[in-house]
């Protein structure tokens, strides 16, 4: 279904089913629009975009924001990474992202191109994965951007898979767009006999039928080029997804690709088949968790709080979709009121909403699944954020809490240094005058020894040891020992040593396999706090911070690369 700026649209059709959940529908309205806006509207545009009252707009809002999905940033409602979650579960359960990304990314850097993995949504493709080359012409789709099918290459093989009716339902959505302005990844066309692009569809998937393959000849755009192959179930015989190498004019022709490097996608495409069917032959039976027990308790404590302005239906029914994750991509009405802890005739509906939205399906054993559809929520926009972005927000909690400056950094690749890459300052008289991109010797400062107690001994570069005051530690064998100390206590006090006068704490901030990859901290005059101070003041608050961060830092970079640096 082509996006577009009314409700109707969202909901599918005028003929919403009576058991149907219409919060649920409304908040799912005010999620795409954000989304094809690139995460960020004011209230007043959702108001126009949607059709919704500004008072619904208000409530919907506030019940995403109690849920982390949305931020207030000025004027504007944002998306925030935990949104991710939603397409997370469908990532998960689908399991071909866990079981071929890796190897598509070997196969990005066999090849140096890009390399993309692609599953069909309806008459158009998804992109599930992405290993894209840093060039000056690189690749700019983004995970869970919808693409037409007839414009792509992926498009022509999923097409050999087509009912008549989906062929129909096709051609009734290139008479009704025939510029693709439902498609805001891809630019416009320019207008077409849409008739004669029936037929050249149609010749394109014939022979990518006939010869296992497709190729795309610049259809997006000027200059793209991409060759893809079918990745098959081995459990049907059907294809699960397509991958495509995807290169630019200036290096590769179409048929370029197709001669040069063809034989060597098909190769990796039967290892990754070879390793799927083991891998799914291996897998353990699905598991049957219960759901989260505090899913009452917080809603209703939310509805305490926020009153008329929290919508429980919206959230209850957003949860959900979380109840699909690997291992439980196909669930029962009574599994997923199990896995979510709502009663079954919520769930019931909740269910008949996303059937009716496209976002889930039934299937003929009385089963449901998520769709690709589901990574329309926010899922394009966010899977481009940065560690950096992430962690602005907190810091900005943060120093309205503390009253004093926040910071984030990383070491630099020579690890000598640390270089700021998100601070939000404070307005005092007297405050730390450091800016983001400032560099400073990692031994003198506490963001600095955070980091470098986390790395093995022998991988510690920490330079020349220059007295930058006279509190500053240079002897090698006394900065080993502090270094000790914060790696067992989890956090660095650095007293004057980097400048007099200047007292600053640090904890870090650690990727899902618990590697300290950013260190966070706030620094003072030395009058306002003493060290103790700083620890039990101080300590606490950061370590909330670090938390919060890491929480959205792993959501978001469960299924796509979050730089950090």
């Amino acid at each position: 279904m082509p996006a577009n700026t009314t409700l109707d649209a969202v909901t599918g059709s005028a003929d919403v089913p009576a058991e149907a959940v219409t919060p649920l529908i409304r908040g799912i309205a005010v999620l795409r629009e954000l989304t094809e806006a690139g995460g960020r509207l004011s209230p007043s545009a959702l108001e126009r975009a949607t059709g919704l009252a500004r008072s619904t707009v208000d409530r919907i809002t506030a019940t995403l924001g109690r849920m982390g999905y949305v931020r207030l940033d000025g004027r504007d409602v944002v998306l925030s990474p935990r949104l991710m979650e939603l397409g997370n579960a469908y990532l998960s359960a689908l399991r071909l992202p866990a079981l071929l990304s890796s190897r598509a990314d070997a196969l990005a850097d066999d090849l140096d191109e890009s390399v993309s993995l692609a599953v069909a949504d309806r008459d158009g493709i998804r992109f599930i994965h992405q290993a894209t080359r840093r060039r000056a012409m690189s690749l700019s789709f983004r995970i869970g951007d919808l693409l037409p099918a007839e414009r792509t290459a992926p498009g022509a093989l999923f097409a050999t898979e087509w009912t008549e009716p989906e062929w129909a339902a096709w051609r009734a959505r290139r008479a009704a767009d025939p510029r693709d302005r439902g498609f805001p990844a891809v630019p416009p066309r320019e207008q077409a006999a849409v008739e004669a692009e029936f037929e050249k569809f149609e010749a394109r998937v014939a022979e990518a039928k006939a010869e296992g393959r497709s190729l795309d000849d610049q259809l997006i755009e000027p200059g793209l080029v991409a060759v893809s192959v079918p990745v098959r179930d081995p459990r049907t015989g059907r294809i699960a997804c397509a991958a495509s190498v995807v290169s630019h004019t200036s290096r590769h022709t179409a048929a370029g690709l197709r001669d040069t490097l063809l034989p060597r996608l098909r190769a990796a495409v039967a290892e990754m088949e070879t390793h799927m069917e083991r891998e799914l032959r291996e897998a353990p039976e699905p598991s049957a968790a219960g759901g989260p027990s505090g899913l009452a308790t917080w809603t209703g404590a939310s509805k305490q709080e926020l009153g008329r302005e929290f919508i429980e239906s919206l959230a209850r029914g957003l949860t959900v979709l979380t109840a699909f994750s690997e291992g439980r991509a196909s669930l029962t009405l009574t599994e997923v009121a199990k896995a979510t802890g709502l009663a079954r005739a919520t769930a019931r509906r909740a269910l008949i909403t996303y059937e009716h939205l496209g976002l889930v399906t039934a299937t003929p054993h009385r089963t449901f699944t998520l769709t690709p559809r589901v990574l329309s929520l926010g899922f394009p926009p966010l899977s481009r954020t940065t560690l950096w972005e992430i962690a602005t927000p907190h810091l900005a909690e943060l120093a309205f809490r503390i009253h004093e400056s926040a910071s984030l950094a990383v070491l630099t690749p020579s690890g000598e240094e640390i270089q700021y890459t998100a601070r939000v300052a404070t307005n005092r008289v007297m405050s730390v005058n450091l800016t983001v991109g400032t560099r400073l010797p990692a031994y003198a400062t506490s963001m600095g020894r955070v980091l470098l107690a986390d790395l093995p001994e022998t991988d510690r570069a920490l330079g020349e040891l220059r007295p930058l005051t006279s509190h500053t530690v240079t002897d090698p064998k006394t900065l080993t020992h502090a270094l000790a100390e914060v790696h067992t206590q989890g956090y660095a006090l650095v007293d004057e040593e980097l400048e007099e006068g200047l007292r600053s704490i640090a904890v870090p901030v650690r990727d899902s396999t618990g590697r300290a990859v950013a260190a966070l901290n706030t620094a003072m005059h030395t009058t306002r706090r003493t060290p103790a101070e700083c620890v039990t003041d101080l300590l606490p608050e950061l370590r909330a911070t670090a938390t919060a961060i890491e929480r959205d830092f792993h959501t978001a970079g469960r299924f796509t690369r979050v730089p950090v640096a």
